[in-house]
């Protein structure tokens, strides 16, 4: 199956319910001003209870790099996903693998990427009210296919559209948030049941996640 991040993770029984089905990786948003933030201390008992062969992923926004740094070894984080305006001085800062997060709007907006040294991309839909999670799919066919840095795709993804996307991007690693949810922060376990069987089958030759 292709490596599956769950992310915006804030309780322990949607935790093991999507390690249950096989996910890859869960997502941990220490955003504050995101809907699906939590906190250090929480992430940190969620992380406690589950197995190593998950790998738990830190998302930030423009944070401190001290408080990254206080997040990954208290949480043990396998590895983190910057989600705002860092620059690529910043991301090399660290000991763990980086996903660098951006957002798509045209064809100009992957550009940036040739200036990144990161350990993949994740590609997410464009908003300039937000700096992710919105819920919406960008124009998949920007994508040419011939990144060498391994590409996760977010943004609106679901059990609907997921088998397209995959097809459409033939994506290293994919990441699913509001797609399997019940409102904001909140996982529908049928949802997840239901995405992981349309992901049956699905395979990538690349290993995205660190513990995967």
């Amino acid at each position: 199956m292709i490596p599956t991040k769950i992310c915006g993770i804030t309780n322990l029984s949607d935790a093991q319910t999507v390690a249950a089905h096989g996910a890859s990786a869960i997502g941990f948003i220490f955003f504050e001003k995101s809907s699906r933030a939590i906190s250090i201390e929480d992430a940190k008992f969620i992380s406690d209870h589950l197995s190593n062969d998950i790998s738990k992923v830190g998302v930030f926004v423009n944070h401190e790099k001290e408080f990254i740094e206080e997040a990954i070894g208290f949480v043990s984080l396998n590895m983190i996903q910057l989600h705002g305006d860092e620059t690529p001085e910043f991301c090399n800062q660290f000991k763990v693998p980086i996903l660098k997060a951006l957002q798509i709007k045209d064809e100009a907006s992957l550009s940036v990427m040739r200036d990144f040294n990161v350990d993949g991309f994740l590609l997410d839909t464009f908003s300039k009210d937000y700096y992710g999670g919105t819920g919406k799919t960008f124009d998949w066919s920007l994508l040419n296919g011939k990144q060498k840095t391994p590409i996760i795709l977010s943004g609106g993804l679901n059990a609907s559209n997921i088998l397209d996307a995959i097809a459409s991007v033939n994506p290293s690693a994919i990441d699913v948030n509001s797609g399997v949810e019940l409102s904001p922060g909140v996982k529908d376990h049928d949802k997840i049941k239901t995405l992981f069987k349309k992901l049956d089958g699905t395979y990538s030759s690349v290993r995205v996640f660190t513990n995967t």
